[in-house]
């Protein structure tokens, strides 16, 4: 890929302009969402699409989220009803991505499906994404903003040092305030197919229990070794071997703390940038236990899968 000159451009009116413009062009956006910072792409050009699986290196057979402004926007591209409509009516806008059966007609590139007969939708809550979404008025593909498989950007400088060059503009408005990505939710019976920034318990309280989602990758986020710094991970550390970082949970002595009073909504909006400043220092990483409930299912899928063996 030709190294491109990559703008930042702030979240005011000129900014959000801008950054709708380069959509419509076919360019490539970085854009901030309660989550992640997102990779935006337009959703209905394979050509610009096809440009976010490059900036990224990311396998083609992986689906990408695409992000409306709104309910009414996501029904013109697929079958939000019964049980996904009510999780859409309850939790859009916010961390919740929802996977649905694509509508006749979409127009969406079939590389943003990964050739499924769905589709993988979500409303950010973020103002600056909801911003560029209703100035730009389409659908806008969007991964997290980093080379696939590394950890996931929390702020500008993030998505900076991984993709500058390969993507025109970053709209930076500051660091995200959930930093988990969403939860993806679907199929039939609903499953979870991703743990993330809108807790299971919140969700089953609205449609009842869900499955466990099989090893067929049908959502993003669901490869084995993903979300994954340099460094080699060790999870479930009480101390650091000789050697090694400790990124600690709770009152204990570490590096860095995901939260030292041990909340798990402070500790997953710390995950990914503290990841970044570790992984900085060029040495093992060693991870205290997080609590497998709640916001604690996420972090530990995402610790999981940065840990995993590396493809």
């Amino acid at each position: 890929m030709t190294e491109i000159e990559t703008s930042v451009l702030r979240p005011d009116a000129a900014g959000i302009a801008e950054a709708a413009r380069l959509l419509g062009a076919g360019a490539l956006v970085s854009f901030p969402t309660e989550t992640v910072y997102g990779l935006g792409g337009d959703a209905r050009d394979s050509v610009a699409v096809a440009r976010i699986f490059d900036a990224k290196g990311r396998p083609r057979f992986n689906p990408l989220i695409v992000h409306v402004p709104d309910l009414d926007a996501a029904r013109h591209f697929a079958d939000i009803s019964g049980p996904v409509e009510a999780l859409a009516q309850h939790f859009w806008p916010g961390p919740l991505t929802l996977v649905a059966p694509l509508s006749e007609g979409h127009g969406l590139s079939p590389l943003v499906t990964a050739g499924l007969d769905t589709v993988a939708l979500r409303v950010p809550a973020h103002p600056a994404a909801q911003d560029v979404l209703r100035v730009f008025d389409g659908p806008v593909a969007a991964p997290s903003a980093n080379p696939s498989g590394r950890i996931s950007p929390t702020t500008a400088a993030h998505v900076l040092a991984g993709l500058a060059g390969k993507v025109d503009a970053v709209l930076d408005a500051g660091p995200c305030p959930v930093g988990l990505e969403s939860t993806i939710v679907g199929g039939t019976p609903l499953a979870l197919l991703r743990p993330g920034g809108l807790a299971q318990e919140d969700i089953e309280r609205v449609v009842g229990p869900l499955k466990t989602a099989g090893e067929t990758i049908t959502a993003p986020g669901q490869l084995a070794s993903h979300y994954a710094p340099n460094a080699a991970i060790r999870l479930n550390a009480n101390a650091a071997h000789p050697g090694e970082v400790l990124l600690g949970f709770g009152p204990m002595q570490s590096d860095l703390n995901l939260s030292v009073t041990g909340d798990l909504i402070e500790a997953a909006a710390h995950l990914f940038d503290h990841l970044h400043t570790l992984d900085a220092m060029d040495r093992p990483i060693a991870v205290a236990p997080i609590p497998n409930c709640g916001l604690g299912r996420a972090i530990n899928d995402r610790l999981r899968r940065a840990a995993a063996p590396r493809t």
